[in-house]
């Protein structure tokens, strides 16, 4: 397993994630299985949210581990809030963040988070609301840091003038097969659909301030269309170089995909969403596999991208 500090943070972590979305679809002796799984293959980090399965995936994380102060000091976890699916809608106010850790601390069973992520951005947000909770929250000891997911540069910067702790992640959807945050700065200043400036520059900006990247979706393309890998309708080119790269370095198509994001500079960790604890094996291969500059972009190129 490949590891960096995360940010300006004392943190080590490994550089996959297990995501915990879909453990609402496992018993808790399957969830236990895929749980040990990872952390016996070095993954340290676990990503949750109260949205998923409307926080049982939570209840489900902890209950299968049998959560206890011994094993909670052995891993890092990060849940999210801001989205109130059952009404569709985001919130970012002080009250709904306070109430939603005071209900994720106590589905994880557990008295912090290492990192708290603001899920989608809220156009009615209040920075210095937001601020006031990050503060409450942190002098309480429920959260050591804190971070965001899906939001724009400027987005960021607005929170940021307000914050009293700097943001230290921003989680955002990248695979192979959906690229934009890479695609318009190859391709800048021509006449081609790839040159739309569709991310505001993200991944420069979290590189310039220090802020860690994290990929969701990392084997989907678009937005949960389904898996690329095994799509030879849609994605015949891409997968035969996949493939032969796959069988050069002895892996499945599921590491050198993986391995395709983690040989990006950025240092972007890789969120493994799977229920299958041999998908995760496969995945974890990616740690032996470091992508030549020639076969990265031989599989940029195969997934439909330019490089002028």
């Amino acid at each position: 397993m490949k590891y960096f500090p995360l940010s300006d943070t004392n943190l080590e972590v490994s550089s996959l994630v297990l995501g915990c979305m879909r453990l609402k679809q496992l018993s808790i002796s399957e969830a236990e299985k895929l749980i040990r799984t990872a952390i016996e293959q070095g993954i340290n980090f676990f990503d949750h949210a109260d949205i998923y399965g409307h926080g049982v995936c939570e209840e489900i994380f902890a209950e299968a581990l049998q959560m206890s102060p011994s094993i909670r000091e052995t891993m890092i976890l990060q849940s999210k809030c801001g989205i109130r699916s059952k009404e569709n809608y985001y919130d970012l106010s002080k009250e709904h963040i306070l109430r939603s850790v005071d209900g994720i601390l106590k589905r994880l069973q557990t008295d912090y988070l290492d990192i708290l992520l603001l899920h989608r951005p809220d156009p009615l947000v209040e920075p210095d609301e937001v601020a006031e909770a990050f503060d409450q929250l942190h002098s309480q000891g429920k959260v050591k840091y804190f971070g965001v997911s899906n939001h724009t540069p400027a987005q960021i910067e607005l929170l940021q003038r307000s914050l009293p702790h700097k943001l230290i992640v921003n989680q955002i959807q990248l695979s192979i097969a959906h690229t934009p945050v890479i695609d318009s700065g190859v391709s800048f200043n021509m006449k081609v659909d790839q040159s739309i400036n569709r991310d505001s520059g993200i991944v420069d900006y979290c590189r310039l301030n220090n802020i860690t990247l994290q990929a969701w979706s990392p084997f989907q393309h678009g937005f949960f269309k389904g898996p690329f890998l095994g799509d030879t309708t849609n994605f015949p080119e891409l997968n035969q170089i996949i493939d032969t790269i796959a069988k050069k370095y002895e892996v499945t198509n599921t590491a050198i995909a993986t391995a395709w994001i983690e040989r990006h500079p950025a240092n972007i960790q890789v969120i493994l969403g799977t229920t299958k604890p041999g998908r995760l094996l496969d995945a974890c291969k990616s740690s032996g596999v470091t992508l030549t500059r020639e076969e990265w972009y031989q599989i940029y190129k195969a997934a439909g991208n330019i490089v002028p």
